[in-house]
């Protein structure tokens, strides 16, 4: 289907246009939403079984809310590419996770169509709650708040803390349940499906509530008895399901499951209960990927495909001959593989990314040993702690921007008790394309604070390995390895590993009129400055690479602080805290005088784009970094 024959899509600017659509055509427009997403995205890529699986009840959440005055809240962003092309983003969708582009999750900086910030997950709810309860504070009361919550997001202690609070105080929003059964297991069987159709019916609920405003007008009922009936009444519903609900436990009104795919079914059960008073949940049965066959098929394979061909389903490759670098996600689970299958204490623990940092490579040999708890970092980290305490070294492998959710489990159940903890913060740095939620520039400075904690950045795959190698080794304690995304800078990285003394850096280059100190993988950015400034003129800069900012290489501070009045930091972290931070504090508390100018990533949110292209305006790139010793030298 061509943009041009888009028939409703191409007419449909914002929310009020759909609702002028006939109820009746909402498939159309839900089949043409669907394949607009699939050709766009095969395109530009990014998130497309996610969004794929709740085209059906994005559509219906528009036709049915006023948006954005009723606040509808998307958990997991990556769901919201529907919500985006239906609230006036359409011609600007191809822009999507492009520098200067479409952001691609709900920013409300971008449009007031998106009522919360949301990139990690699990927030829906807590946030949802937030706004309902300031909109019946200001007396907004026809105000209505939707909570959208799955693709894995239940799995989150946050969404847990929300329920038990959305059940304590007085709200009337509605959480619904996208249920792409890869968090929970769908609900089936004729007579649930009875229960459904009651509990949504509008003459059920109409007699339902005339009863109870009349025993309450009648100083029969009061609030306290109108709880224990609902729990009463609640408790027969489970004890005829065979079912122990949650929801309806915490006296949450339950509807469902319904299908999520059944756009004019979700229409009328969303009239039908929207303004049902208190919390309620609605919960839809979805498939992840629906509509197009190859992303059904293979959900984790098409979350986020890449670049392919709409009609053969083929992913596009790449043809050239020269033999690239590989990921370091790839040598991380090759690796980690490598050292579980010669150190039986080694246990592998992932907050459900066990794909995208390759410890699927582990898992599938040594299933026993491979742990996916779900989305909880900071459960992730604690169970990781509990293993350590009884004897296992757990490698617990956390993306650098979730391990911010999970910091006080850092510090009181890993750091604390100096527990051996294996805590590899991957995506460290500048992320790309999913932009301020994602970018890892905080890790250095968060982590630098916390009493024995080892933290190391290696400069490239090799010492990658070495690094994984070193801290299985005895009386380690918790120790954090720090790397980024994608493509290495070795192609032969299969080498043999060593250990790596801590708290030792490397002289990778001597020089006389300036000095350069680098961590992490940045170091080999500096080194092309170097060499392009040397180039250009005659100057020799020397090139120190720390390797671990706790513990500091001192001798090598010392050295360098005896040999040079200038010294340069770089590093793809914040400044504020970071590798340059504890440099300086290291020359003030030994009374040097040295000049320190630090290179890193500003005081504020880095929006998305390529790698590249940050680094570029960030000034982080070769000729960024080259220009910057320039003027230090001139």
């Amino acid at each position: 289907m061509k943009k041009s024959n888009y028939q409703y899509i191409n007419e449909i600017n914002s929310p009020i246009d759909l609702k002028a659509v006939n109820k009746n055509k909402l498939t159309e427009v839900c089949c043409e939403l669907r394949q607009f997403i699939i050709d766009e995205v095969s395109q530009n890529p990014g998130h497309l079984g996610s969004n794929l699986g709740v085209i059906e009840l994005t559509v219906a959440l528009h036709y049915v809310f006023n948006a954005p005055y009723d606040r509808i809240v998307w958990d997991v962003g990556h769901q919201a590419y529907g919500h985006k092309i239906l609230t006036g983003r359409r011609d600007k969708f191809y822009t999507n996770r492009q520098f200067k582009g479409l952001c691609g999750f709900p920013s409300p900086k971008e449009s007031e169509y998106d009522a919360f910030g949301v990139g990690h997950s699990s927030t829906a709810i807590s946030a949802g709650l937030g706004m309902s309860v300031a909109a019946m504070y200001k007396g907004e009361n026809d105000r209505q708040v939707v909570a959208i919550i799955g693709d894995g997001a239940m799995t989150g202690g946050l969404a847990f803390e929300g329920l038990n609070n959305v059940s304590m105080v007085k709200n009337n929003m509605l959480i619904i349940l996208n249920d792409n059964q890869m968090a929970i297991d769908p609900i089936s069987g004729g007579f649930t499906q009875y229960l459904v159709d009651i509990t949504t019916s509008q003459t059920y609920n109409k007699i339902r509530f005339k009863a109870s405003n009349f025993l309450q007008k009648w100083n029969i009922l009061n609030e306290a008895k109108k709880k224990r009936i609902i729990q009463f009444n609640n408790s027969i519903k489970a004890t005829l399901t065979r079912q122990n609900n949650i929801f309806e436990g915490m006296n949450i009104r339950y509807f469902g499951p319904v299908d999520g795919h059944d756009v004019e079914g979700l229409v009328r059960i969303l009239f039908d209960i929207k303004d049902f008073k208190g919390p309620k949940v609605l919960h839809c049965i979805t498939k992840k990927g629906k509509g197009y066959e190859p992303a059904e098929n293979s959900d984790t394979g098409w979350h986020a495909p890449g670049i392919f061909d709409v009609e053969t389903g083929k992913l596009k490759t790449n043809d050239s001959q020269t033999p690239t670098p590989i990921l370091f996600q790839d040598v991380f689970g090759e690796t980690l593989l490598e050292l579980a299958r010669k150190n039986d204490k080694i246990v592998a623990v992932t907050p459900a990314m066990p794909s995208g940092c390759c410890m699927n490579i582990m898992q599938r040999e040594l299933p026993n040993r491979v742990f996916d708890v779900g989305i909880a970092e900071g459960h992730a980290v604690t169970f990781s702690a509990g293993m350590a305490k009884d004897g296992m070294l757990p490698y617990c492998n956390i993306y650098s921007s979730f391990m911010q959710r999970a910091y006080d489990n850092v510090i009181h159940d890993v750091a604390l008790q100096k527990l051996n903890v294996v805590m590899c913060l991957d995506r460290a740095g500048i992320v790309g394309s999913d932009g301020a939620t994602h970018q890892g520039q905080f890790d250095l400075a968060y982590m630098r604070c916390i009493p024995q904690l080892t933290i190391s950045a290696p400069r490239n795959e090799v010492e990658l390995r070495h690094l994984m190698f070193t801290a299985q080794q005895t009386n380690m304690g918790p120790f954090v390895i720090r790397y980024p995304r994608g493509k290495g800078f070795i192609v032969d990285w299969k080498q043999s590993m060593n250990a790596l003394p801590i708290g030792k850096g490397e002289r990778l280059k001597d020089g006389i009129d300036l000095v350069v100190l680098t961590i992490g993988t940045i170091a080999n950015i500096a080194q092309n400055a170097i060499e392009l400034i040397e180039k250009e003129q005659k100057i020799s800069i020397a090139h120190y690479d720390l390797r671990f900012l706790k513990p500091l290489d001192e001798t090598m501070l010392h050295e360098v602080a005896k040999k040079f009045q200038k010294i340069v930091t770089i590093e793809d972290g914040v400044i504020q805290g970071g590798f340059g931070s504890a440099v300086l504090e290291f020359m003030s508390d030994n009374g040097y005088n040295a000049s320190v100018k630090r290179l890193g990533l500003p005081d504020r949110f880095i929006e998305h784009g390529t790698p590249d292209e940050l680094y570029k305006m960030l000034g982080l790139d070769t000729v960024g970094i080259a220009k910057s010793l320039k003027s230090l030298l001139l």
